[in-house]
């Protein structure tokens, strides 16, 4: 139970924070919820991995869906040197995932 509320609390969290703050808030969001409910090192590294990998995946490809991924496919040419908006979105899906992951196992760090 506590995996799934750290996970909607980190997601939530997370989420009301980049609207008002810089896209590393998303590390200040897991740190907290992973000092506050008491998990496990790597219970609260993969709660917070899976909350921003979904909430950055799904926020990014509904926003590159709205503009038919328009701005994806131009910058997955610069970037990827490929036509591939997907890998785009799962690679901004994997780095807020890894900074939200490794911010709440130090919090779960600092805790102990």
């Amino acid at each position: 139970m506590k995996f799934f509320i750290s996970l909607l609390l980190t997601a939530l969290l997370s989420f009301a924070f980049c609207l008002f703050l810089p896209w590393w808030s998303i590390a200040i969001a897991s740190f907290i919820v992973a000092a506050l409910i008491p998990q496990k090192p790597g219970k609260s590294f993969l709660t917070a991995f899976t909350a921003l990998f979904l909430l950055w995946g799904g926020l990014s490809f509904w926003i590159s869906y709205n503009n038919n991924h328009l701005l994806a496919h131009k910058i997955s040419q610069l970037i990827l040197k490929m036509d591939n908006p997907m890998i785009l979105i799962l690679a901004t899906a994997l780095i807020g995932a890894l900074v939200a992951g490794f911010a709440a196992l130090a919090g779960s760090f600092v805790r102990k």
